[in-house]
């Protein structure tokens, strides 16, 4: 038995009617390496139920207390029914990728049943109108709640389900297997009043640790929280309530091509290539429907999401008309911490309007007015940059559906797997009716900092021209 962490926890208790914090993985595969180039689907459903055993969450469903007075456990489901959490469906004709895309958007959609254990799995088939891929493809659909994906230790639950080769040994018969039985609610619930009754109490020593491990760094946290509290969030399409329909586009790209972008800025990152074809994506769509705010929009971007790695809020640079430009912006935010004391003083000269607007956020926030954190999420989601294979099938494709909500109805996924990038928009269909557009951005926002890379690649000198610069200086 396991309770929730505070996270996860929040997570559930965030869920609304029209909201949910689903996260689906979607994995494309050519069955043509497959023993016999054909997979059945008990094959599948066999190789699955010999993986149960590799992560205790497959098995496990919530067991919460009355009146939510503590956080919920983790027990074991003593009525799993594997078939009920594996299931088979397939494209109507033509089976072409708006089919797919609307499919996976109504599936990700759909709350999971909270009696039992927070995950499903749905094996697609009939992708015959798919340009680029090998005839015979097939989906699998992960859809898991962000309260039971434990990154940090665990990994992804789909991560259990892959070889790393394609002839391997045919799944052994699943081991025998006995449910704990549920404890009862009332020790849990005395447990939970205790908890509570000491939680003021229990807080109080780590916090002070914390608070002397941070005395040496005070003044730059202050700086970095009055430039936020102070900076003026401009509000778009995506800053609104969410409907319960969903929308996915997807848009690939090869990791090579995104090195050659981040090699136009010294010292920049592929991440800080993604975030700038992200940012001019938004340009591009909202200056499209004439409505491309005047400031910068911010992002909440994730260095990491399988690494335990703090969220942060950065500058998308939409200000920037000029892509490189957009990119050396960027790059100059995310170099380091430093620049955030810099960036307060040149804010304004008079502090009086940057305290002005704090105190205004701090009145909106006690009033209980929601104000948006950014026009959007980005997350990095990694995967290995090797094939994986299932049930000999190889993996041609990764991505990923992120859950969006009230107040920030655009979350941008960011997938890596076998030399690839996949950039994922997951949206809700009334504030983005045309994913397609945002799709399209995406691939322009890209190619116009792609067709910079070999200009500036011939223009920077040669190792050996610059040798003999050298060579004569020296002389």
């Amino acid at each position: 038995m396991q309770q929730l962490s505070e996270q996860d926890a929040a997570f559930l208790a965030g869920d609304s009617a029209h909201a949910t914090a689903n996260v689906s993985l979607l994995h494309i595969y050519d069955q043509s390496t497959a023993p016999g180039g054909k997979l059945r689907f008990k094959t599948i459903l066999a190789h699955i139920e010999s993986r149960l055993d590799s992560a205790p969450l497959f098995r496990r469903r919530l067991l919460r207390l009355p009146l939510g007075l503590a956080r919920p456990y983790w027990v074991d489901d003593e009525h799993f029914d594997l078939e009920y959490h594996v299931r088979h469906i397939a494209l109507p004709k033509p089976g072409d990728w708006r089919q797919f895309c609307i499919q996976v958007s109504r599936i990700h959609a759909r709350p999971l049943d909270l009696n039992r254990p927070l995950w499903e799995i749905y094996v697609i088939e009939g992708l015959d109108s798919f340009l680029d891929l090998p005839a015979g493809s097939f989906a699998l659909l992960t859809k898991t709640h962000h309260a039971a994906l434990d990154f940090e230790h665990d990994g992804e639950l789909t991560a259990r389900l892959h070889d790393t080769v394609a002839s391997a040994a045919p799944p052994p018969p699943p081991a025998p297997w006995f449910a704990d039985g549920a404890p009862s609610p009332l020790p849990l619930l005395a447990r939970g009043l205790l908890r509570q009754a000491t939680t003021p109490w229990r807080a109080v020593k780590p916090l002070a640790q914390l608070l002397r491990k941070l005395a040496p760094e005070r003044l730059a946290l202050a700086g970095d929280l009055l430039l936020q509290a102070s900076a003026e969030i401009p509000l778009v399409r995506f800053n609104a309530v969410v409907s319960p329909h969903r929308v996915f586009e997807t848009r690939r790209f090869t990791l090579d091509e995104f090195d050659r972008i981040r090699r136009l800025v010294p010292g920049a990152t592929v991440q800080d290539a993604v975030l700038a074809v992200c940012g001019g994506a938004l340009r591009r769509y909202l200056d499209a429907h004439d409505e491309l705010p005047a400031p910068s929009l911010l992002a909440l971007a994730s260095a990491d999401a399988g690494g335990g790695a703090p969220w942060r809020r950065v500058s998308l640079a939409t200000d920037v008309q000029d892509p490189l430009q957009r990119l050396r912006a960027i790059r100059a935010q995310t170099s380091g911490r430093q620049a955030a004391l810099p960036a307060l003083a040149a804010a304004g000269a008079a502090p009086a309007p940057l305290l002005g607007r704090a105190a205004r956020q701090l009145a909106q926030i006690l009033s209980g007015e929601r104000r948006p954190l950014a026009a959007c999420s980005i997350t990095q989601v990694p995967g290995p940059q090797m094939p994986l294979y299932l049930c000999g099938a190889r993996m041609s494709y990764f991505s990923a559906m992120l859950p969006v909500s009230d107040g920030l109805g655009l979350a941008i996924a960011v997938t890596s797997y076998d030399g690839r990038i996949v950039i994922s928009p997951t949206s809700c269909r009334d504030l983005m009716p045309d994913p397609e557009h945002f799709a399209q951005a995406l691939r322009d926002s890209f190619q116009e900092l792609l067709a910079l890379a070999p200009a500036a690649a011939a223009a920077a000198p040669r190792p050996a021209a610059r040798r003999r610069r050298r060579a004569a200086a020296g002389a």
